[in-house]
């Protein structure tokens, strides 16, 4: 794959930046996904039971890592901003103080998860099975939080640096570990008088291979990628660098928790609505539909980063095409994943659970072919949020959000489950009701806030910063 300088970042073509800079991002998502699909693939083997409590502990372990989000974003656009600026220095400074913070607070989320998870799992009304094996997962991955979340910060400092090929290394550790380790940890395959963690075997094979990648990360960001290290100048404390980061970032960990919250409320509709079936439902279904966000996350991923630098650059123009390119090729993209879906979703069920229940069958095809109808919306939405999250307008992705999973998913979710005898295809409809309702608004509002300065304003607040 050709090498992407940062003078085509600011001024070579749009669609070769977003491609090149995007693509190992893509790669690296996909290998992330993978993760899971090897999680779901051998816990499957455990029972549906097991599908079910990792099922209720994905939106809680995605609940915790919201948290990183201040770190991940704040460092991604204070870099990318101030690397457009010419201000290497800033930006190798900017990075060590997410790396820091973010190791920080995983310590603080460790003594939260011992503290509180058990009494909010027990919230969600599962069976008794379901639960207690959700709590050994949850309480399993906890501990590796300081160190997966120094090493994203590492990964979205590269990222912002123009350097996304790093990120895709780190990732390819992470899952080729935790491939490796499935086996023995889940069910100790050839090793002599070792049954196996079962499910807590799942959730340390994850927290290796992510804690070894992190370390991975340290040691390439010690030695130095293209002018992306750590010198003795960078590693300072300053205030002032850390409350840049918490304001750009702090809205996107609300974000990711209005998110992320609906989607724990969504789990307890549905553990309502259909048992123990529909809750694996849901589970697979997410997992494989995960699999299609892919080209969109990377992409915006990609944008955020070009976005930054050229309105460090104070290249607003650039800036603004950069989203609209970028929404066009994950809308047709997410199309035509779509289109796949919808052609072999018994397929796609069979190869991640075979032995799932008729009824969890029957649901989880129901429920990708529902996605699909939404499917580019999400691409859309993933490349407005970029577009304001690059000029520091991550306040407006948090408000996006918020109505998008408060104000139309949850009250259909809700009221459409009382008013029609649990149904629980309700549940599956209002998410691709809120995806297209948030495509066309994030659309509309990024339209009016460009053609009114936004960019322009951005691009003056990043360069005044650097001079």
């Amino acid at each position: 794959m050709p090498e992407l300088s940062r003078d085509e970042i600011t001024d070579g073509s749009l669609v070769r930046a977003l491609v090149l800079l995007a693509a190992p991002l893509v790669l690296q998502n996909f290998v992330q996904v993978a993760q899971q699909v090897v999680d779901t693939f051998w816990v499957g083997r455990l029972g549906e039971d097991a599908v079910a409590a990792v099922g209720l502990s994905f939106p809680l372990t995605a609940i915790l890592f919201a948290i990183f989000m201040i770190t991940n974003i704040g460092t991604q656009v204070l870099v990318s901003q101030r690397v457009g600026a010419d201000d290497e220095a800033g930006a190798r400074r900017a990075a060590f103080h997410g790396i820091t913070l973010a190791f920080v607070m995983g310590l603080v989320l460790i003594g939260l998860v011992f503290l509180f998870i058990p009494d909010v799992v027990f919230l969600f009304g599962a069976t008794s099975t379901v639960t207690s094996l959700t709590i050994v997962y949850l309480t399993t991955y906890a501990f590796g939080l300081p160190i997966i979340g120094m090493g994203d910060a590492i990964e979205f400092g590269f990222i912002g640096w123009g350097d996304s090929r790093a990120a895709l290394y780190i990732n390819v550790v992470a899952v080729a570990v935790n491939i490796i380790l499935d086996p023995f940890l889940i069910f100790g395959y050839w090793i002599p008088g070792f049954d196996g963690l079962q499910i807590a075997g799942a959730a340390l094979a994850t927290v290796l291979g992510y804690g070894i990648s992190s370390l991975l990360a340290l040691g390439m960001m010690l030695h130095g990628r293209d002018g992306y290290t750590l010198t003795r100048n960078s590693m300072t404390f300053r205030m002032g660098d850390y409350r840049e980061l918490v304001d750009i970032g702090l809205p996107m960990f609300g974000q990711r928790l209005a998110g992320q919250s609906v989607r724990v409320l969504i789990v307890g509709i549905v553990a309502v609505a259909g048992g123990p079936a529909a809750l694996a439902a849901y589970n697979v279904g997410a997992r494989i539909a995960s699999v299609a966000f892919i080209p969109a996350s990377g992409l915006s991923q990609a944008a955020q980063s070009i976005i930054g630098q050229n309105l460090g650059a104070d290249k607003p123009a650039r800036a603004r095409r950069t989203t609209w390119v970028g929404v066009v090729i994950a809308m047709v993209g997410l199309t035509l994943v779509g289109t796949v879906q919808w052609v072999v979703p018994e397929l796609l069920v069979e190869t991640f659970v075979p032995d799932m229940s008729p009824e969890g069958f029957e649901l989880t095809v129901q429920y990708l072919q529902i996605l699909v109808y939404g499917y580019w919306g999400i691409g859309a939405i993933y490349l407005f949020n970029a577009g304001f999250n690059g000029a520091r307008r991550t306040k407006v992705s948090l408000i996006a959000d918020l109505l998008k999973y408060w104000g139309v998913r949850l009250p259909i979710a809700a009221v459409g489950v009382m008013w029609l005898g649990k149904d629980v295809n309700v549940v599956f409809w209002a998410v691709t009701i809120s995806n297209v309702v948030g495509a066309i608004g994030a659309g509309a509002y990024y339209y009016y806030s460009t053609s009114n300065g936004m960019l322009q304003r951005a691009a003056k607040a990043a360069t005044s910063a650097a001079d």
